[in-house]
């Protein structure tokens, strides 16, 4: 019985451990992320336009701020494990800020969009890029199942901020839903 409550202890140890290097492991990635992202920003030779950005898969593009929070985030171009890993993901499949159509965010809920339940309408979030700062103002919110990719489409010729994160925000494992937050821009309203 002593072997098994020693074992007991040692798993449980090992579990928090291994959860508390992850945690500071994503910090490391996010700062590391957000550091590309201002360097980015400061770059005398930045782009002019979305469509003079040269973007690779895994580059931090640009930082999303949001007042609420008081928080800035990385955006990194992807949205595979590892690029959420090291912040907020932009799907590839839609555009830039700046090009009058979808732009879809996805973070963690557990990482770079905690604290999104508080979140309410006439929130802003402010997305610099390097050419250029867009403010946006949050419209709208819905829940809706994690499969659904309808939340993925074309808005043009009106540029909509669409943020994405898994819900309910306590859950512990993957998520069944996903909490969705559209804004405009606001020079729109």
């Amino acid at each position: 019985m002593k072997f098994f409550a020693n074992l007991i202890i040692v798993v449980g140890l090992a579990l928090v451990f291994y959860s508390g290097y992850n945690i500071y492991d994503n910090y490391m990635k996010q700062n590391d992320s957000i550091a590309q992202a201002n360097e980015l920003l400061k770059r005398n030779s930045t782009p002019k336009s979305a469509e003079e950005m040269v973007i690779e898969q895994g580059d931090a593009i640009g930082i999303l701020y949001i007042p609420r929070f008081d928080k800035e985030l990385p955006i990194v171009s992807g949205t595979d494990e590892d690029d959420l890993d090291r912040g907020v993901g932009h799907y590839t499949t839609t555009v830039l800020p700046g090009q009058g159509d979808q732009i879809l965010l996805s973070g963690h809920r557990d990482t770079v969009f905690r604290g999104f339940g508080d979140l309410e309408i006439g929130d802003e979030f402010i997305v610099k890029m390097p050419y250029g700062e867009f403010t946006y103002v949050m419209y709208e919110d819905e829940i809706v199942d994690a499969d659904d990719r309808t939340v993925i489409r074309s808005t043009a010729p009106d540029e909509i901020l669409t943020l994405s994160t898994c819900y309910p925000f306590g859950f512990v494992g993957s998520a069944p839903d996903r909490y969705i937050v559209y804004a405009k821009p606001v020079d729109a309203e």
